[in-house]
């Protein structure tokens, strides 16, 4: 679906909800507002959300109206780069509505240090190849000094984009493409209506690898509920084994009241995995990754593993390793090291030996009732809040 006029009026700057963790620090710039696709059963961003693409001019008043405001930073910064807050809110009393949002952006962006910028929303590559290559170049004019250029992408997308298309992005400075892979099981992937398939997964992955852009692919363990599990596990190792995307990142399945998914999950449809059989699932993922590269990435709250982040072929083993000491602890153990995860009191297992923090969560899950038998409702719900 490409729905936009080249007639909209320009509102002002704009920028749409989420972004990937890793891009935290960056610039959001709107290219399309929402999901062209917008059917995943386990997604609940941009729900009842028409989708659009922006007229590449006003992406370029966005650019703009941000070089216009960190030209004010510096030049309101001493030689250590520090601004006064004095001066800060002296500027931010000329401004209003859409101009004070766009200058709150470059504020936040100046502060990281103005490196990276990333592309807004779920799939700004649906664009003509001509008008990216017209926004990657205004960007690079604005802000010559940016280290790296970032999107969200569907493969279904990238795979039908023509490859010298894809290069001249990449000249132009496009840098890295993120994509939901989610699942390399077309079983899987029929089931949450991900549209797209596994050849499709690896055709998009090996096209932006061949364009010299690097790839972000992003697998959610447990997606395929306990009936496609295994076949959900080994068919993603298989599509990435056959990519060899730069990094794999893990989101594991939460299931909130607000998306598709949920019916079936209240009905019985779909059985959610529980963390040890989730577990079980990312041991058997782990193994099955072979003859790649890839850096694995573990960063988010949602994850019962943040200790699963390295490099592969050297760190498979040690990573291997974290799972199967979770699976060999004591229940009572791992009822704590679960709760302790997902409230954020643990980053790691050996963050359980912590005596002080060992008794602040026993004596939650006494306070609460969470016993090895119910930890998992228990979790269900927290998980539903970072959603």
């Amino acid at each position: 679906m490409r729905k936009s006029s080249q007639k909209e009026e320009y509102r002002g700057f704009e920028q749409g909800p989420i972004r990937p963790p890793s891009e935290a620090y960056s610039l959001l710039i709107r290219v399309t507002r929402n999901c062209p696709w917008n059917k995943c059963k386990f997604c609940p961003v941009y729900k009842g959300e028409r989708f659009s693409l922006r007229p590449v001019e006003h992406v370029k008043k966005d650019i703009d109206a941000l070089h216009a405001h960190v030209t004010a930073l510096r030049g309101m910064s001493d030689d250590s780069g520090q601004i006064s807050r004095a001066d800060i809110d002296a500027y931010l009393a000329k401004l209003s509505g859409a101009d004070r949002q766009a200058f709150y952006a470059a504020l936040h962006w100046y502060a990281a240090g103005m490196e990276s910028v990333f592309l807004q929303d779920a799939n700004s590559m649906i664009i003509k190849p001509a008008e990216m290559i017209d926004i990657l170049t205004h960007l690079r004019n604005c802000f010559p000094w940016i280290l790296r250029i970032t999107t969200y992408a569907r493969s279904r997308t990238v795979s039908r984009i023509r490859d010298k298309d894809l290069a001249a992005m990449a000249n132009t400075g496009l840098n890295r493409i993120h994509i939901g892979m989610e699942s390399g099981s077309d079983a899987v992937l029929k089931m949450v209506r991900k549209g797209t398939s596994k050849q499709e997964h690896i055709t998009a992955g090996r096209k932006v690898a061949a364009a010299g852009i690097q790839l972000s692919e992003y697998v959610m363990p447990g997606l395929g509920g306990r009936a496609l599990s295994h076949t959900h596990a080994t068919g993603t190792a298989d599509a990435l084994n056959q990519i060899n995307p730069d990094y794999i990142r893990v989101r594991t399945l939460a299931i909130p009241n607000t998306v598709p998914l949920f019916a079936d999950y209240e009905s019985g449809r779909f059985e959610k995995l529980t963390d040890l059989e989730a577990a079980e699932e990312l041991l058997l993922f782990l193994q099955h990754l072979g003859g790649i590269e890839s850096k694995i990435r573990s960063d988010h709250i949602l994850n019962l593993f943040e200790e699963i982040e390295g490099k592969l072929p050297e760190d498979k083993d040690r990573m291997i390793g974290v799972v199967q000491r979770f699976l060999s602890m004591d229940p009572n153990d791992r009822m704590l090291y679960q709760i302790g995860r997902r409230l954020g009191h643990l980053r790691s297992l050996d963050d359980l030996e912590n005596t002080q923090v060992r008794g602040q969560l026993e004596e939650l899950c006494r306070e609460h009732g969470i016993t090895p038998e119910n930890a998992d409702e228990v979790i269900n719900e927290v998980m539903k809040r970072f959603i």
